[in-house]
């Protein structure tokens, strides 16, 4: 049974036929056209407003119009645009500054678009301080966990071990293999051969199903790492800068990388991505080794750097934690009433519900229904429901978005 979408104006409806004719029909949008937000709230053309549970996938940490992040972006919007890394701009120098000292671990920060951009640069990154090393081409191997997920292009793409994602994209680049998540055992046995490179993870999966690594785990691959002179590589795109409730994740692993690739909030809706490199390879890449046009834009960084200031503030991450809290309480009164989840996993602001067995491969269909009842939502697969606001989401925000998750909910289970 299909959801009842609202009405549409003839304006909207028309901007929707426009991106059914003209875009790539790579994305399937739901029928409504959002026009502008303010905080964790969005409101369409239409005029019916969103609680935003999924803040433009992550990326939008601060919310919507942080003032000083428009501000930020409005002062350097006056000054310089553009000027491409063959001259240098004040914003991106202080920004790798920024980047490193709160690392506490990098020494060195390449600055580019997207997240499949830095994760592009980690892969890069990982070939060229093994050939540095002398190791043959076919030693270079980066294993990845099933689950993961790196990016769009074709060696991200590989690189995440999803067959969706990989379907009819072949042949795909050599080099990579993967093995179970959480499973230390079947990672020891990819060792075996003598031939790995680096190990490439996130400390939460995203797309995986919200799914975070197991106590103890991330030590384990630093020691195989370690053991076996291999490079640890954290993908903290989504689950990093204060989303899980510290600025980086991997903190709280207690682990330290050798190389984090971030993206999504460090703009907070501004495109930008960030691979940070420590002391083992922080001088690998010399001139001319990698490059990017539009890396290091003086506008993203400019507001990346309000963003980095404002994300590690003790006001924000606090705010995570209870918010969280409050998040994980609601989802689990929801439960007793309706009992539509198997569990609700996940780190800080970065959560997810499993639907119980009778809902399984629904999670689309709900978030149909909560469109619908006001809520913006997100899925990680068919079975899980993905909720990853802002992470200056009010209480009243949080209490309000799970009001409408209930309604959408009993809706959802009427129409079964």
């Amino acid at each position: 049974m299909s959801v009842q979408s609202p009405s549409l104006s003839p304006e909207s409806r028309a901007l929707i036929e426009r991106g059914a004719r003209y875009w790539l029909p790579v994305y399937r949008p739901r029928e409504l056209v959002l026009d502008h937000g303010k905080g964790a709230r969005v409101w369409d053309r239409d005029g019916r407003d969103y609680v935003d549970f999924g803040a433009g996938i992550a990326v939008n940490a601060l919310g919507h119009c942080d003032p000083d992040l428009v501000a930020a972006l409005t002062a350097q919007a006056h000054k310089l645009w553009h000027a491409s890394n063959v001259f240098y701009t004040e914003p991106p120098l202080r920004l790798a500054e920024e980047l490193v000292g709160a690392s506490g671990f990098a020494e060195r920060v390449f600055l580019c678009n997207s997240g499949a951009e830095a994760n592009e640069a980690a892969i890069k990154l990982v070939r060229k301080w093994a050939a540095a090393q002398g190791r043959a081409p076919e030693r270079r191997v980066i294993v990845t966990c099933h689950g993961s997920f790196h990016g769009r292009t074709l060696a991200t793409v590989t690189a995440t071990a999803q067959p969706k994602y990989q379907a009819g994209y072949e042949p795909l680049p050599g080099g990579f293999r993967h093995v179970a998540f959480n499973d230390i055992d079947a990672l020891a046995a990819a060792f075996a051969p003598g031939d790995v490179a680096a190990v490439m993870l996130e400390p939460v999966q995203g797309e995986g199903g919200v799914l975070p690594a197991a106590a103890g785990f991330l030590k384990r691959v630093r020691e195989l790492c370690d053991a076996h002179d291999a490079l640890l590589v954290l993908d903290e795109i989504q689950c990093g800068m204060g989303r899980t409730g510290t600025l980086f994740a991997h903190v709280q692993d207690g682990v330290v990388p050798d190389i984090v690739t971030l993206a999504k909030a460090l703009g907070c809706g501004f495109p930008i991505g960030a691979m940070l490199a420590g002391p083992k390879v922080a001088e690998v890449m010399q001139f001319g080794a990698h490059g990017t046009t539009f890396g290091g834009n003086p506008m993203g960084a400019a507001v990346a750097r309000v963003a980095l200031r404002k994300l590690s503030s003790p006001q924000v991450l606090d705010n995570v934690e209870r918010q969280a809290r409050a998040l994980r309480d609601g989802l689990a009164t929801i439960h007793a009433e309706l009992g539509v989840f198997a569990e609700v996993r996940g780190r800080g602001l970065m959560l997810g519900a499993v639907l119980a067995d009778e809902h399984k491969g629904k999670a689309g269909a709900i978030l149909d229904h909560a469109a619908a009842q006001g809520l913006l939502v997100l899925q990680a697969g068919p079975d899980v429901l993905r909720f990853v606001p802002p992470l200056t989401i009010t209480d009243a925000d949080v209490a309000e978005g799970l009001r409408r998750l209930h309604a959408a909910l009993i809706r959802f289970i009427a129409a079964r």
